[in-house]
Formats: structure tokens, sequence, C-alpha cells
């Protein structure tokens, strides 16, 4: 019977917010129709809002220093990913398998996608934690609705924006890169406000196990960018 601890909470909040980056990651390979209704939308969509749902976790109960370390995690193991694949793809295939092109059609497309995500997940991440932890000192820990919210709002522009662009720029009509834009930020917000109650669920029980309740008082842009 697993039984939590202030350990195993965070080593599960770790593998959690890996697992869901990876996916993500892998999963945005795919564009799909929303519904039939034409809006298209990469399939990382339908995991990544979580991301951000648990870096607000993590800022809210650990702090920012915390929330960070687990985003240069999240970093350094999509990187792995993305070259482990790549390794893949250039071994050459054995003899009998004839699956290669359609390896190189779905995975293929990773380092690029892998590339605007790596480079839009570390400013969006660290940007919506940063406006987390400062919402918090500002509002002296009330109205989390206004923290979570506001900092998804912030970080979810910057990252949507310079993902898309970096991972489909060229490849898909401009006027379908902007709608793509406008309907994963949407989503974006919409998952961080539809799951509010159940996050402030969550974050109220670990701040009664673990006994924190991190404020980053002296936090600014400065520190916030050093290692």
């Amino acid at each position: 019977m697993f039984r939590a601890n202030k350990q195993s909470l965070y080593t599960l909040i770790i593998a959690i917010f890996i697992t869901v980056l990876i996916t993500s990651n892998i999963a945005s390979a795919k564009l799909f129709s929303l519904l039939g209704s034409g809006i298209i939308i990469d399939g990382g969509t339908i995991l990544f809002p979580f991301a951000y749902i648990i870096g607000d976790i993590v800022t809210e109960v650990y702090g920012f220093k915390k929330a960070k370390h687990l985003i240069y995690i999240g970093f350094i193991m999509s990187i792995l990913t993305s070259i482990t694949l790549y390794v893949v793809q250039i071994l050459p295939p054995a003899v009998g398998w004839n699956n290669q092109d359609a390896y190189i059609a779905i995975l293929g497309a990773l380092p690029r996608i892998i590339t605007g995500s790596l480079c839009a997940y570390l400013i969006g991440e660290i940007l919506n934690s940063y406006v987390m932890a400062r919402l918090k000192v500002i509002t002296n820990g009330k109205y989390l609705w206004v923290r979570t919210i506001g900092s998804t709002l912030v970080g979810a522009l910057v990252d949507t924006t310079i993902f898309s662009f970096i991972a489909f720029y060229g490849t898909i009509p401009d006027q379908s890169l902007v709608m793509l834009i406008a309907t994963v930020y949407t989503i974006k917000v919409s998952v961080e406000v539809i799951v509010t109650p159940i996050t402030y669920k969550i974050i109220r029980h670990l701040k009664n196990v673990e006994g924190v309740d991190h404020f980053d008082r002296n936090l600014n842009i400065m520190n916030a960018l050093k290692g």
C-alpha cells in the first residue's frame, strides 16, 4: 500500500510532470481538427496544460526555486528524449523491418518540435512560476485563483506563441498558424479555470502534509533568471 510522505509526494510530482512534458512533445507531432470543425490543434494540447497546473502547485507550495528546479529537470529530460529518438532514426533498420519511413514521418518531425517546445517551455514555465510567486506576495497569499489563472494567462501566451512559430511556421498556412495559437491558448487557459477547484484541494493537501507555505518575498526578475 503506497503511503504518501514528504519525499514521495515531491518525487511523484516530478514523475507526473516529466511524463506530461515528454508525452505532450511526442503527441505534438500530430495536428488534428477539433471535432471536425476545421480548427487545427496539435496533439500535445490534450495533456500539456497540466504542466502549467503542476508548475502552479509546486510554486505555490514549495516556492519559485523548487519550481525552477522542476522546470530544469524537464528541460534536460526533453533533450535526452529528442537525442534518443534521433539516434534511433539514423540507425540502419534491421532486415525485414519496413517501417523506417513511417518512423521518420511521425517521430522524424520531433527535432523541430522539441526545439520549439524546449524554447517555449523554458521561457513560458519560468515566466508562469515567476508571475505566480510574485502575485502570491502581492496578494499576501490570498485569491489563489487569481494567481493560478493570472500566471497561466501570461505564461501560456508566451509558450504557445513561441512553440507554434518554431514548430509549424512554413509547414501550415499563416491563417491556420494564427488559429492554432489562438485555439491552443484558449484551451490551456480554459483547462486551468476548469480544474481550479481540484488545484485548490491538491495545494491544501500538500501544504498540510508538508507543513510549508512558501513566500518568495525577495524574488525579482534578476535573481529569477539566475541558475
